[in-house]
């Protein structure tokens, strides 16, 4: 699994030129579902997600509060290319990508896990052509580090 982070003012989704996802300050969060991933790591993602301090405090000390603190939302956007293979060649290679009946299961179970947390959470269409609008804050961005071992789940 691949989890890209955001921090942003503001962020959006259009399918077909209707707004399917948007929220004000928080994270946007671009979410690969690789093959061999599996709901538990799905659920670690979202608990170390929604635990992060991304956000300043209301006297300006930074990395202080963590979605839930700081009121923040999330938008969740499957992007299966975070799973590509970029080594060889010139066309990218989505083999490691989960199909979408392995990968639809994951994406809701990481946005009903994150939900439980406390976060609200805005998403995108999955397996649908989307503009993504965004104001990243910072810029911020960060590719999250999974478990290094099992028993870190």
């Amino acid at each position: 699994m691949k989890v890209l982070v955001q921090r942003v003012t503001e962020a959006r989704v259009r399918v077909e030129g209707e707004i399917v996802g948007e929220i004000g300050p928080g994270v946007l969060v671009f979410l690969g579902v690789e093959r061999g991933d599996d709901a538990g790591l799905a659920e670690w993602y979202a608990g170390r997600l929604a635990r992060m301090r991304l956000f300043p405090d209301p006297e300006g000390n930074p990395w202080r509060l963590d979605l839930r603190e700081a009121r923040r939302e999330a938008l969740v956007v499957s992007q299966f290319t975070l799973a590509a293979r970029t080594r060889k060649g010139r066309r990218p290679s989505f083999d490691p990508a989960a199909p979408p009946e392995e990968a639809v299961p994951l994406y809701r179970a990481f946005v009903e896990a994150l939900r439980a947390t406390g976060v609200p959470v805005a998403e995108g269409r999955f397996r649908a052509m989307m503009l993504v609008e965004l104001v990243n804050d910072g810029p911020v961005t960060f590719l999250l580090d999974g478990p290094a071992a099992a028993g870190e789940r």
